[in-house]
């Protein structure tokens, strides 16, 4: 038994896999102030402790220490980090030391479950798309702010706007402020890959298959035409694989 967690700036995900079904998953809130006591409150019993591995993706490095001492409190996990300079079965044209784990983790995985080339999207804390050509060569990607970051900006930044939940609008023209900044939010996103995709098909020169993964991926990706793929559990599957390639010794 194999456990994958996925660190994220939101959120943390876990996944526990028998060989290579995955067999159970759940999720808890990203802290940065997480001790090992908060984790095992937050997780409330939801792993069997059955594991003897682990594998960690994670752009939070604030609690990676509580998470491996909490593992090896735990179970006696042997605990592994993802680390830019592991083998991801692909070439990068930018220095990959820049780029974080998740994004390394979902290409490899999106080129090893679907093949190339491939587009990824991340839909999460930041809206992120990967590209990886028919010669597994990672050419680069975009970052932008995802649904809830730019929501949160706009209520921190704007005196006279409220908070609001990520939800798809009703109609595109809203009559209040809350609708507003919901259909302002859900449009922008796809309007984001809508525009991009078909100019990095035509930047590569190849028609990719575009997969799409992150918190938000069904709400956003289920309406643009340029997604072809939803897959929520990427990441978790990605890990799976990279520790399959290199396991614990």
């Amino acid at each position: 038994m194999l456990l994958a967690i996925d660190i994220g700036n939101t959120s943390i995900k876990f996944g526990i896999f028998d060989s290579d079904q995955l067999n159970s998953k759940f999720v808890i809130p990203t802290r940065r102030d997480y001790v090992v006591e908060d984790l095992r409150a937050a997780v409330n019993g939801q792993l069997d402790g059955g594991f003897k591995n682990a594998i960690v993706s994670s752009v939070v490095p604030e609690i990676e220490e509580t998470i491996t001492e909490y593992l090896s409190h735990f179970s006696g996990a042997e605990t592994r980090f993802v680390k830019t300079t592991d083998d991801f079965n692909l070439t990068f044209n930018f220095p990959i030391h820049e780029a974080g784990t998740d994004r390394l983790v979902n290409s490899f995985a999106a080129a090893e479950k679907y093949g190339v080339p491939t587009i990824v999207i991340g839909f999460g804390t930041a809206t992120t798309i990967d590209v990886i050509d028919r010669n597994r060569e990672h050419r680069g990607g975009l970052i932008a702010p995802g649904p809830a970051t730019t929501a949160k900006a706009l209520q921190l930044f704007a005196s006279k706007l409220p908070e609001i939940q990520i939800v798809e609008p009703s109609n595109v023209l809203s009559t209040t402020t809350v609708t507003a900044i919901q259909a302002g939010i859900f449009y922008s996103q796809i309007g984001l890959v809508e525009a991009a995709v078909p100019d990095i098909k035509s930047e590569i020169g190849e028609d990719a298959q575009v997969v799409a993964t992150g918190g938000f991926a069904h709400l956003i990706a289920d309406k643009c035409r340029s997604v072809d793929v939803v897959d929520s559990d990427l990441t978790l599957e990605g890990l799976k694989m990279l520790y399959s390639r290199r396991p614990a010794v």
